[in-house]
């Protein structure tokens, strides 16, 4: 019969509306205040973590609503952000420096619907706020770092050259001392170094036989601005491993970095990965000196005492056979002769070279793995806040060379899978160029954005009221039928945005506007065709299929014109404007799929199948009876 869908149309129709309502429904349960705590290395999350924690709390009368575990982190839910921070201060103090505890906002839809898989939508830090950290980067550090370099290739130059020298050393003051015996020779470096090295500031002291090399001011100034982009650029391949939509990672000053996580979930995680420095070394270790003695101080001039994960002590040779800065690839896996954690290392061709040649008269040794990370943290002495930096070098394996090592490799003896993919990450994204410290982080919440979200959900009300009331008023029944197929494109619109986790901000807010106008239009141009087949003489049914089937092609060819429009937009756009333009796409599609099936399902059940006589269509346009021609005797 005509205008009526068959069953299978009609189960699509509304088991697309049943699943948008229910991936759309987590978003009304808001969020709690949260803290997040994670587990640093050497430490669990367990139940007895768990009462830790809750006594804590409870000794500072310190209410919470919920706490719930995982394997990996704690997550301590509160009532209102006042008691959020009180909890951090009070939680950090008790744990020290063992375990991340970072702020979170935590989704406070039922436990039932996390296990389902279902999540709300992310809102910009301009709505819902997220994560927000202030770095600065330590440049002092950065030319330390680049006068070290300096140290091997001075070595390297004098010996080619042949001139001897007593010793070569980097001095406090960020410079190089190079100690020769005499003279003639002090001036042949001179000469040799000033010509290979003219960024350097050289000086001969009067009457000694040592060489003082510094860096240029405009070489410090280099080395500083190269440390600060390259750690931008390093944060942000580190925020593309972490899968943030969104992110804005920006310099601000001359030595601090801006950077901001909308939505981000895990924030204890954002926190330990960003803020890592880590990299590896490797070095040969020393079985011919004593630990006893290096223990009693005695230790080798050419050898370093360092201690493995579990305490042990262990002496390795100072020079360093190949470091983090050669890898080009890292992933994690498992090792399968002890079947513990690994991590799958892939060098570049120096890099290769370089462990090649360290390791081929060195088969039957041994070479230990030591993982170096940069730490800080912010402590009060004596009332004044006080920021204290360290660094933790473990031995996290130690194996015997069994063949001449090459591109590929795999170090092992890491504690857990999660240890192994974090390394694989840092690896992989590359090593900052310098140090840097957290100086400030905030999750920021919704009362920063809170007018801002009072005026977009302003916006949206008034424009879908507006447009309610005109369509009931003028198209009556049908007006209704299109302000239904409205309200469940809305719903579409943020079930899309929740499966995708896309990014919700305040241009994305303008889109969703801008779609409600284009899908009621849709509907808009449907009935003006159908009235238009009223007028022509054309029967209910028949003008009602006229209707559908002529507007298409017309709806069609404008909405994918604003489609294009907003590849566009997604595809050279940036931040805000990337938001704007994934909710306008997304709208397009929805509103394309209520106006003109959900629209038509509607309509097709209450007119179709049966005699009509009239069409609750406004205009004053209700009789569809042919009108008799009037014929004049």
């Amino acid at each position: 019969m005509l205008n009526q869908y068959p069953l299978w149309k009609q189960i699509l129709i509304i088991a697309v509306l049943a699943a948008g309502t229910f991936y759309a429904l987590p978003n009304i349960y808001g969020e709690d205040p949260a803290i997040q705590i994670s587990a640093t290395r050497g430490s669990t999350v367990d139940a007895g973590l768990e009462q830790r924690v809750r006594n804590t709390l409870e000794r500072a009368n310190i209410r919470v609503k919920r706490i719930s575990r995982t394997p990996h982190s704690l997550l301590v839910r509160f009532n209102d952000t006042e008691t959020q921070l009180k909890a951090q201060d009070v939680v950090r103090s008790e744990l020290g420096q063992k375990y991340v505890v970072a702020l979170n906002l935590a989704a406070a839809m039922p436990s039932w619907m996390a296990e389902l898989g279902v999540q709300p939508m992310y809102l910009g830090l301009d709505l819902r706020g997220g994560v927000h950290f202030l770095m600065e980067v330590d440049m002092d550090a950065a030319v330390r770092q680049s006068i070290q370099r300096y140290v091997g290739d001075f070595r390297s130059l004098l010996r080619k050259e042949k001139l001897r020298y007593r010793s070569i050393t980097r001095l406090k003051t960020q410079g190089i001392e190079l100690r020769f015996r005499d003279v003639a020779t002090r001036d042949q470096a001179y000469d040799l170094i000033r010509d290979r090295f003219p960024e350097l500031d050289l000086s001969k002291p009067d009457n000694d036989m040592t060489l003082v090399a510094k860096l240029g001011k405009k070489a410090a100034a280099d080395v500083r601005r190269f440390a600060l982009q390259q750690n931008i650029t390093t944060l942000r391949n580190r925020v593309n491993e972490l899968g943030v939509a969104e992110p804005v990672i920006q310099q601000q000053g001359t030595n601090r970095i801006v950077v901001q996580l909308p939505g981000v979930q895990d924030t204890a995680r954002a926190k330990e990965i960003l803020g890592a420095t880590a990299t590896l070394e490797f070095h040969l270790v020393d079985e011919n000196g004593s630990i006893q003695d290096a223990l009693a101080g005695k230790v080798p001039a050419a050898s370093r005492l360092y201690k493995e994960r579990n305490g042990t002590p262990i002496l390795l040779k100072r020079r360093v056979m190949l470091t983090g800065d050669y890898i080009t690839d890292a992933a994690s896996g498992i090792e399968q002769q002890s079947g513990s954690p690994a991590v799958f290392i892939t060098l570049d061709g120096k890099g290769a070279r370089l462990l090649s040649r360290g390791t081929r008269d060195e088969i039957g040794h041994r070479m230990a793995v030591v993982f170096i990370e940069h730490k800080s943290a912010t402590e009060e002495v004596n009332g004044r806040t006080v920021r204290k930096r360290w660094v933790v070098e473990e031995v996290i394996n130690v194996a015997v060379i069994r063949d001449q090592l090459g591109k590929r490799f795999q170090i092992s003896g890491l504690d857990s899978t999660e240890e192994a993919r974090n390394l694989a990450l840092l690896l992989r994204a590359g090593a900052l160029a310098a140090p840097i410290d957290i100086v400030e982080e905030r999750t920021v919440g919704p009362s920063l954005g809170r007018d801002n979200i009072a005026q977009g959900f302003r916006s949206v009300v008034i424009g879908f009221v507006l447009v309610l009331v005109f369509m009931a008023a003028y198209y009556r029944l049908f007006g209704l039928i299109a302000d239904v197929a409205l309200f469940f494109n809305l719903v579409l619109t943020i079930a899309l945005l929740s499966m995708l986790q896309a990014t919700l901000t305040l241009p994305g807010i303008a889109g969703i506007v801008l779609t409600v106008g284009m899908a009621v239009d849709a509907n808009v141009l449907i009935f003006e065709r159908i009235r238009e087949e009223l007028r022509n003489g054309n029967t209910p049914q028949a003008s009602i299929h006229a209707g559908y089937e002529k507007a298409f092609s017309t709806i069609f060819d404008a909405n994918i014109t604003t489609l294009i429009a907003a590849v566009v937009l997604f595809g050279f756009g940036t931040g805000p404007v990337k938001g704007f333009a994934v909710t306008l796409s997304l709208g397009i599609i929805t509103s394309m799929f209520t106006a003109i099936m959900g629209t038509r399902a509607v309509v097709n059940l209450i007119y179709g199948g049966r005699r009509v006589h009239k069409l609750a269509i406004g205009g004053g346009i209700t009789n569809a009876s042919p009108v008799p021609a009037v014929s004049k005797n």
